[in-house]
């Protein structure tokens, strides 16, 4: 539990720091290297996105090595991690050979970009397509440490990541450099993070590998389940890492720059809000192996209720604050980030405090019934995107998108419902239907303080700030948290501060 806690804690740090840092440093730098480049390198990401990824064996990684450590198998362990290794360099020369072929097609893929634009666009993907060849090997690297529920090492790494990047990226733009050192900056910060994270397996010793071992019932078991994850993988990158390339057909590139930073600021909110979800297969693996199914409705209920919290402060704060937040923050000629952002942010508000159910999905092996839901997504929203897209720009894409992901949620609480019998009906009733009026009540009351007190620039916004905290923070106490919330909250106070 320490390391859930702690795995915690450094999470929101880094997450925090990844806040104050990009308040500071994101609109400096996409002035410095410009609107134009700055998208330009979101498209060719997106695109190297499309091609790049684990084939599910991450996943495969987590929930196997997690399902026989609670069943006492390091042998199997061992076997696994030597099959799945072996199975991600054969992974490596497909995703090898689909970049190299990709490029060559990259003039007619992106004809609406001038020469200048497609010949940089091509350097940025050479650069992007040979660091993803190199790291592909070592994706399982994160699944292992999840598994041995090594969280406070993880999320060191990742905070350690974000402090490469914006330094060695500082130190560049100060010299003049620019779109190419974003690109060559994040992959020398991965090889980094890479090596530093092989250092901590090293260390502790948690497990060896068996490179010889090749057993077509455990790599039946394996295939069967990550095929699955694959699905779903690819139909996520129907919606945001091929946006992108939608909006290259019927927009500019400072287009794409827009749609670039309300993602990013949706990463933002979804990795503060999802910051504990990602700890819990293991313990929800356990249950499962015990047969302790009454406690996965319960720890979903109060993990569900602490997402709603915080997703609802971030919705909150977005809605009263967003569009001042982001004038002050780009300046001018970004309006439309306020509306894209709200748009792919709001459906978290009601997808994150249920993730505990996905959990449970991977941990029980289920995942085609998610991939089924992942798949119908991803058809809504190449089928809205066309049309929206070409009738509304970046606006109507991310409608789309925010539908989509509506859509895969309803889908997703029938599959608990009927196949999980987790009682969705129950957690909503304990969880949205409790704290819901008192989020409505907190919007209201914030959005018309903001109208009536006016002062602009960044010291009239920061009181707008931390008026909305304060106000959301006593109404949430009194109105909406239980005794065991409180209790968490109050424990470590007074630890702290020695009270009786």
């Amino acid at each position: 539990m320490n390391q859930i806690k702690t795995g915690a804690i450094i999470s929101y740090v880094a997450l925090f720091l990844n806040i104050v840092i990009g308040l500071l440093y994101t609109p400096w730098m996409i002035n410095t290297i410009g609107k134009a480049d700055y998208g330009l390198y979101t498209l060719a990401m997106s695109v190297i996105s499309l091609f790049v990824f684990d084939f599910g064996l991450g996943s495969a990684i987590t929930r196997f090595v997690s399902k026989y450590l609670a069943e006492n198998r390091q042998d199997m362990v061992d076997s696994l991690l030597g099959l799945v290794f072996k199975l991600y360099f054969i992974g490596d020369c497909i995703v090898l050979i689909s970049l190299s072929i990709i490029y060559f097609f990259l003039p007619s893929m992106y004809q609406g970009l001038t020469s200048s634009e497609l010949e940089s666009f091509k350097i940025v993907y050479l650069i992007a397509a040979l660091f993803s060849v190199i790291s592909f090997p070592f994706i399982p690297l994160n699944g292992i440490i999840v598994s041995y529920e090594k969280f406070i090492q993880l999320k060191s790494c990742d905070l350690i990541h974000r402090l490469i990047v914006v330094a060695l990226m500082t130190g560049c733009l100060l010299i003049g450099a620019g779109l190419y050192a974003l690109i060559i900056v994040n992959s020398i910060a991965g090889i980094v993070i890479i090596v530093l994270k092989l250092s901590i397996l090293g260390k502790k010793k948690i497990a060896s590998i068996r490179w010889g071992y090749w057993e077509k019932e455990l790599l039946k078991s394996v295939l069967g389940f990550s095929i699955w994850v694959t699905i779903i993988q690819l139909a996520q990158r129907c919606i945001f890492n091929i946006a992108p390339s939608i909006l290259a057909a019927f927009a500019s590139s400072s287009a794409i720059t827009v749609l670039g930073i309300a993602i990013c600021l949706e990463g933002y909110s979804y990795t503060f809000a999802n910051a504990i979800n990602g700890m819990f297969l293991p313990r929800v693996s356990r249950m499962i192996a015990s047969n302790d199914r009454s406690e996965i409705l319960n720890l979903m209920i109060r993990i569900g209720r602490i997402q709603i919290y915080i997703i609802g402060l971030i919705c909150v704060g977005f809605i009263c604050l967003g569009e001042e937040f982001i004038h002050l923050w780009l300046g001018d000629g970004f309006e439309q980030v306020y509306i894209c952002s709200l748009l792919i942010i709001l459906p978290s508000f009601v997808q994150l405090p249920q993730e505990i159910g996905n959990t449970t999905i991977v941990a029980e092996g289920k995942v085609k019934l998610q991939a089924y839901a992942f798949v119908l997504m991803a058809v809504v929203n190449l089928l809205l995107a066309y049309p929206l897209t070409k009738n509304f720009g970046v606006v109507g894409l991310c409608v789309s998108i925010m539908v989509a992901y509506l859509v895969r949620t309803i889908v997703m609480d029938i599959v608990f419902y009927r196949v999980l019998h987790i009682n969705v009906f129950k957690f909503v009733g304990m969880s949205y239907v409790k704290i819901l009026p008192s989020i409505f009540i907190i919007t209201v009351c914030c959005g018309t303080f903001n109208n009536i007190y006016t002062q602009g620039g960044w010291i009239g916004f920061i009181i707008r700030v931390v008026f909305c905290v304060i106000f959301y923070c006593l109404i949430i106490w009194f109105f909406s948290m239980n005794k065991e919330e409180k209790y968490l909250i109050l424990i470590p106070v007074k630890k702290n501060f020695n009270i009786e």
